[in-house]
């Protein structure tokens, strides 16, 4: 009876053999949870604002540098402008051409309604 048992014994090996093989292996995939699905989408959604505002202000700097820059211009060629017109004051507030222009205009120089201030 030993070889009968040894043969039941290989059978029944043999058919663990085949069970095991047969037998579809489950991978269980991880799940997101509710929660961890909330808070990657919370997530998305603020990497998405801050880079959507950085931009923004970015933009908004570049503008105001622009609108510097121009100010800047204008106030230079208004200052040359002034220089200008300092020029043309100094030359035309000269002594001599004040006397000349008095003189066309039929004043006189009269010595006695002339009073020196100190």
């Amino acid at each position: 009876m030993s070889s009968i048992a040894k043969k039941v014994q290989e059978q029944q090996y043999e058919d663990q053999q085949q069970q095991q093989a047969h037998q579809t292996v489950v991978i269980r995939k991880a799940k997101i949870s509710i929660g961890e699905l909330f808070l990657l989408c919370a997530l998305a959604i603020m990497v998405t604002f801050m880079g959507v505002k950085i931009v923004s202000n970015q933009a908004a700097i570049y503008e105001t540098n622009k609108e510097i820059q121009l100010v800047e211009t204008s106030i230079e060629e208004q200052g040359k402008v002034n220089d200008d017109l300092k020029v043309q004051v100094a030359e035309l507030s000269t002594y001599e051409r004040i006397w000349k222009k008095a003189a066309a205009l039929g004043f006189k120089l009269n010595e006695n309604n002339v009073k020196g201030v100190q």
